[in-house]
């Protein structure tokens, strides 16, 4: 009964140690993939500017725009001259959302930005260390 108990204690303090480290590898691993659709969006809209001298709706985009735990959105400016292409976590049931890196985004220039939840800046901590 005792060497029961105890690897019962054992699984327990496993599994409360690996499900927030299978969680968090879970996040990171949605985080990059949204990263590689955004730079995918970056090299297709330098493609689309080349050949008709402006940026693309989302609408004339080839890259697939659907990611698991984000959704995406291009905003153009007026001019067609200007974008931002951005990655926002989607919020599952029963699931805690990335809170760190709660908002991607790449423009024209290449320049990448990242907020949290809260709207602070989290730039260096989500495209630098993924």
């Amino acid at each position: 009964m005792l060497e029961v108990l105890t690897l019962l204690v054992a699984l327990v303090v496993i599994a409360a140690v690996a499900i927030p480290m299978w969680r968090t590898h879970e996040l990171r691993t949605q985080r990059e993939v949204a990263m590689k659709v955004l730079l995918a969006i970056q090299a297709e809209q330098d493609r689309f500017f080349g050949e008709h001298a402006r940026y693309a709706p989302s609408s004339g985009l080839k890259t697939r725009l659907a990611v698991t735990g984000y959704t995406f959105g291009i905003e153009r400016g007026q001019d067609e001259l200007s974008y931002v292409a951005t990655a926002q976590v989607a919020t599952r049931a029963g699931l805690t959302p990335d809170t760190r890196c709660a908002r991607l985004s790449i423009d024209q220039h290449g320049r990448r930005f990242a907020t949290t939840e809260s709207g602070e800046d989290s730039t260096a901590d989500c495209w630098d260390r993924k």
